[in-house]
């Protein structure tokens, strides 16, 4: 059995970062009153040097706008702390799940988690367990497909990017595919 449910196609890809944040902050309003009055200060150049590749801009502009966030009381998405890029980037916990979940998954084409060629990234989970990763890819970060891991064995891509893909996921855009719906709540955790 193949456990890749499908893909979905935004109408159309935000290539702009600012303007996939204001499709964010659109749906999910309530995310203003986290909005820092400077940007985060986040090493970037560290982060990606110890993970050996770069990250989405779209990833990086909310990151450094908003400390990380909670939807809806479901879906976590976590940035790097300001003066601990490094224990964060290299924290194995989430690959190391992943790769156990690829190694059982029933796929056609096989998944594998990141370092490998085209390999999955990681960039949020929700409270009951699913993963939402970039399907790494040559073509550069800003290009990389979302991948929908979910607890119930269902996987799926997403051809838009990350933040477009929560903007999506909040609006409704979405079918849900093995997920339950998203409300525009909002809330900070972590201490950066």
């Amino acid at each position: 059995m193949d456990a890749l449910i499908g893909t979905q196609v935004p109408h159309r890809r935000l290539a702009d970062s600012a303007s996939a944040v204001a499709a964010l902050e659109r749906v999910a309003p309530e995310l203003a009153r986290f909005r820092r009055t400077a940007p985060a200060g986040i090493d970037w150049a560290q982060v990606e040097e110890c993970l050996g590749v770069g990250l989405p801009s779209d990833y990086k502009l909310l990151a450094e706008t908003y400390p990380s966030l909670v939807f809806d009381d479901f879906l976590c998405v976590g940035f790097p702390p300001p003066g601990r890029e490094k224990a964060w980037a290299e924290d194995p916990e989430d690959l190391e799940i992943l790769a156990e979940w690829c190694e059982d998954a029933e796929m056609a084409v096989p998944l594998y988690p990141f370092p490998a060629p085209g390999g999955l990234l990681p960039w949020a989970t929700s409270n009951q367990g699913d993963y939402f990763l970039w399907t790494t890819a040559e073509a550069g970060p800003d290009e990389w497909t979302v991948t929908v891991a979910s607890r119930n064995g269902g996987w799926w891509h997403y051809t838009g990017g990350a933040i477009q893909f929560l903007a999506d996921l909040i609006s409704g855009s979405l079918e849900l595919w093995e997920l339950p719906s998203v409300r525009p709540s909002v809330e900070a955790f972590g201490a950066n």
